[in-house]
């Protein structure tokens, strides 16, 4: 397997640093790294991006965590392995990533699930998570970029 191209964030230089400046604001805040590393692994999961797919399972096992949390996450429903606060983080985390499949994008139980949890600078913590991993997801997945490499 080859990529397409060169990461587009490659390409145009100057993309890059604002880019990574989003990143490093999202994982600056008090929201725990690993619930924002399962929303990133659950959205690449989603979005089939194998590269982000990839380096969000080996960011999770080498911060220690088990290998029932990563690997059931695209399960989280029917597996023990989560708190309702996870839970309530990755419903959002789908539902945002998945926007044109309903016709409220995001429908107030499932807001008010994640309200339960988070007050308003976690969500926007989470919120800002699920938008930049997004954002990877597209520009990886239409490239092919190649999962382990960089």
């Amino acid at each position: 397997m080859q990529a397409r191209m060169k990461n587009p964030a490659m390409i145009i230089p100057a993309a890059m640093q604002p880019i990574q400046g989003l990143m490093q604001a999202v994982q600056s805040q008090s929201v725990p790294e690993e619930l924002l590393d399962l929303v990133h692994l659950r959205v690449s999961q989603i979005n089939g991006c194998s590269f982000c797919v990839d380096s969000g399972l080996k960011k999770l096992r080498k911060t220690g965590v088990s290998d029932e949390r990563i690997g059931l996450v695209s399960a989280w429903r029917e597996a023990p392995y989560y708190t309702d606060a996870e839970r309530a983080a990755l419903q959002l985390a789908e539902t945002v990533t998945r926007l044109a499949d309903r016709a409220d994008a995001v429908p107030d139980e499932i807001w008010d699930a994640a309200t339960d949890h988070f007050d308003e600078q976690e969500l926007a913590t989470i919120l800002l998570m699920i938008a930049v991993t997004n954002l990877f997801n597209r520009l990886n997945a239409p490239i092919r970029q190649i999962a382990g490499t960089w």
